[in-house]
């Protein structure tokens, strides 16, 4: 996809002209780490095939319900997806944006509906991350009997993939022995324990009152689920400028912004082009 030149030097000097840079990043991030996105049921199906035959949508799978009425499957799909997580490489636009943040009066912050932990794997501060949906490397009671949250690290699961069920146990809650499951928010969901989240929303509220000229960086968020659009928005309204890419929903609301139609790698790779041009 070719992206015009002009469009990457505008963004190039929205990144020059800003003092802190807010990466808001949605499912499409990670595409080009090779993660799904779950576009529609016929990605998430070819995802998961075996959830494809039984005709099962994301939004089904992908609840609290599952694990009360089938924990080897919900466990399966989740397992799966911890296991894809652990092994994927994050790509280097990541990088790239954790350089630009650097040279930034007060860095940069992260605001992600991903549950991958991709940021954090790339080496940005985990304090300056707000995961508004969780982190499926995280775990919680399925009751809930407490509001502890604790690390999926001592679980290795073993996934028979052409089912997409969990072979080994599920991990237990520590507190009363009973089924966990990720600290994610769901579909349905009215038992996720959201004290980790809420602690990182805090800090990024704390951070954003020191900026002066924020720049959003806006990175495969879509319309579908608008939690990174909105919060985006939410940033314009303090001041903020917005740099937009994004293959298909590429339109901003102000001639200030900038839109870019293309994938996210794509797109940082272009904007790294301009700022080499100019010496920055």
């Amino acid at each position: 996809m070719l992206i015009d030149s002009d469009l990457a030097a505008r963004a190039a000097d929205l990144i020059a002209q800003s003092d802190g840079l807010v990466i808001a990043a949605g499912a499409g991030m990670g595409v080009d780490s090779g993660l799904p996105d779950f576009r529609g049921n016929e990605g998430f199906w070819k995802a998961y095939p075996a959830l494809g035959r039984a005709r099962m949508e994301f939004a089904s799978v992908a609840s609290p319900r599952t694990f009360q009425e089938d924990p080897a499957l919900a466990w399966g799909f989740y397992g799966h997806r911890l296991a894809l997580y652990r092994a994927t490489m994050p790509h280097e636009g990541l990088a790239l944006l954790q350089s630009w943040g650097a040279a930034m009066d007060h860095g940069s912050f992260v605001f992600t509906s991903n549950v991958d932990g991709q940021f954090q794997k790339a080496g940005f501060d985990q304090r300056a991350i707000y995961e508004c949906h969780g982190s499926i490397h995280h775990l919680q009671c399925l009751e809930p009997c407490c509001s502890k949250i604790w690390p999926a690290d001592d679980f290795v699961p073993d996934v028979d993939a052409n089912a997409c069920r969990l072979r080994n146990d599920a991990p237990r809650c520590p507190e009363c022995g009973g089924l966990a499951r990720p600290n994610i928010l769901m579909f349905g969901d009215w038992n996720w324990i959201e004290r980790r989240s809420e602690l990182q929303a805090a800090r990024l509220e704390a951070w954003l009152e020191q900026v002066r000229r924020p720049l959003v960086i806006e990175l495969g968020a879509g319309t579908a689920i608008p939690s990174v659009r909105h919060f985006g928005h939410s940033v314009l309204q303090r001041g903020g400028r917005m740099v937009r890419i994004n293959p298909r929903e590429y339109a901003v609301g102000s001639p200030a912004d900038v839109g870019i139609a293309a994938g996210a790698l794509d797109g940082l790779r272009a904007i790294a082009a301009a700022l080499a041009a100019v010496g920055r």
